[in-house]
């Protein structure tokens, strides 16, 4: 019996799913791994940390659950996190730890790009906008802040080169995750001189880019013995884990949204166009087969949730993480809509879309004496969701939808599922059977190994396990609330941006 594996190197974990030719998943294993904020608008991961967990959930998954049961794996499919940047030496060692997509410390350099007559062009070009997120920036920032580091470094690549690195020996990109680094040419798939040159580094301190479906290198002798698979087992370097999530969220050729609720969150269309914006409001991130994968991402989706859960979870002996939220989720059930006049504006680590600003902070707004910890709970929940909406509501200005598929670790969660619904208007589709991310990069495996003519194809397979549909009357009040939390989010540019300067 023949399988194929797909890795996903998450934000806050590795997963790791089977899926037989036919594509029914076999098992998953999960492994984590933690996110360092020495100090504030700091985001990091140790990628040595990131590679020792990927190698051992890997190693057991196989031994425990693959091998036993006499299946060979046929290709290892990979995805994985955007913007995530690590400067390694010669040897390929790792020159402190990776700056994820939630690091906020490249603020100056962006505004930096964002007032020159560069700006407009690397947008343009690149497709990903201007923002301390962006490996473009994060890079300058090395340039002029970390100039040891910037100067003893070899290469610049993200967690998934590094795995990539570590397993073959090869820098490779693919072209998904290199059209989220604001370095790339999306048009002529070639790294872009402009943004080079505002990095200060030429194309031979990056990866080599690649198609999503590249699969010319196998794995190095030691991981074959070690892990028992064969020489011939493929290698395909797979995409970016919105990419995947769109597309093993529903068929990429209907007018539907994903929104993509974890631990950090985006709302994304698949089209053959470009999506402009003067504004520069949008990502326009490549998938394959002439598709864009285009929409806004947000910071404060899950890591809101789990703030809020560490804060004012209650946290009893032997309790684990995962109970004390599903507490508290439960608990905001029993909450009704509006928490009472309270609204939560979640922007912990700054915010990209649509708002783009890395000085945004979370509040609380509308408390009063009658306001009790459910209110705070019941409010954040719907503050996450109002922020997905926001994204959502800017843009259907450029491409509409009638239908909602929700992917991500909350999908799974009728609550977050309802309240989404409810405040879209609009049904909202979920499969709770497979991961949408692991679901798309198994697709991109199959539509390689020639079980589909094309992505379109690939992604008309995918089914539905539930809809949900929304409540006229929780709309209505929704957008009432939502009047109040736009008007704050945009109100609030000057002071978020003193009180960032106070910190």
């Amino acid at each position: 019996m023949d399988c194929i594996l797909t890795i996903d190197i998450n934000t806050s974990a590795v997963r790791i799913h089977a899926f037989d030719l036919s594509g029914k998943v076999l098992g998953m294993r999960k492994g984590s791994y933690p996110t360092f904020h020495p100090q504030a608008d700091y985001s990091e991961q140790d990628p040595e940390q990131v590679f020792i967990t990927t190698l051992y959930v890997l190693k057991n998954f196989l031994n425990e659950q693959i091998h036993p049961q006499k299946y060979k794996v046929q290709a290892i499919c990979f995805c994985a996190a955007m913007h995530s940047v690590l400067a390694v030496d010669k040897n390929g060692r790792p020159l402190g730890n990776a700056v994820i997509w939630a690091d906020n410390r490249a603020i100056r350099q962006s505004k930096m790009l964002k007032n020159s007559p560069e700006c407009q062009g690397i947008y343009n070009t690149t497709g990903t906008p201007i923002h301390p997120m962006s490996p473009l920036a994060k890079i300058a920032w090395m340039q002029q802040q970390d100039p040891e580091r910037f100067n003893q470094a070899y290469k610049f690549i993200s967690l998934k080169e590094y795995i990539i690195l570590q397993l073959t020996g090869e820098y490779l990109v693919d072209h998904s995750i290199a059209s989220s680094t604001g370095l790339f040419d999306i048009h002529q798939l070639a790294w872009n001189e402009q943004s080079l040159n505002f990095a200060g580094i030429d194309k031979e301190r990056l990866s080599t880019p690649v198609s999503i479906y590249f699969d010319e290198v196998g794995l190095k002798k030691e991981y074959c013995k070690s892990l028992h698979l064969a020489s011939t087992t493929k290698v395909i370097l797979g995409s970016s884990d919105g990419c995947s999530a769109t597309l093993g969220s529903g068929d990429i050729r209907h007018k539907r949204a994903t929104v993509t609720i974890a631990s950090s969150g985006a709302v994304r269309v698949a089209g053959k166009e470009f999506l402009a914006d003067e504004q520069q409001r949008f990502f326009n991130y490549l998938l394959a087969d002439d598709y864009f994968i285009s929409g806004g991402p947000s910071n404060n989706v899950g890591v809101a949730f789990d703030w809020f859960t560490q804060q004012f979870g209650n946290f009893h002996q032997g309790q684990e993480f995962e109970q004390v939220r599903e507490e508290l989720i439960r608990d905001a059930l029993y909450v009704p809509a509006g928490a009472k006049g309270l609204l939560f504006l979640p922007y912990l680590l700054g915010e990209r879309a649509p708002i783009w600003n890395a000085n945004a902070r979370g509040v609380f707004f509308g408390l009063n004496i009658t306001h009790e910890p459910k209110h705070l709970l019941r409010a954040c929940v719907e503050g996450i969701l109002l922020e997905m909406y926001s994204i959502g509501k800017l843009l259907s200005t450029q491409r509409s939808f009638d239908s909602i598929s929700m992917t991500g670790s909350y999908a799974s969660v009728p609550l977050f599922a309802q309240i989404l619904t409810d405040i879209y208007g609009l049904p909202v589709q979920v499969n709770t059977t497979v991961d949408s991310i692991a679901q798309g990069t198994a697709l991109i495996a199959f539509t390689q190994m020639g079980y589909f003519s094309g992505l379109e194809e690939a992604s008309a397979s995918t089914h539905f396990t539930g809809t949900y549909s929304p409540d006229v009357q929780n709309h209505d009040l929704y957008m009432k609330y939502f009047e109040v939390f736009e008007r704050l989010s945009g109100k609030l540019e000057e002071e978020f941006e003193l009180i960032a300067g106070l910190q």
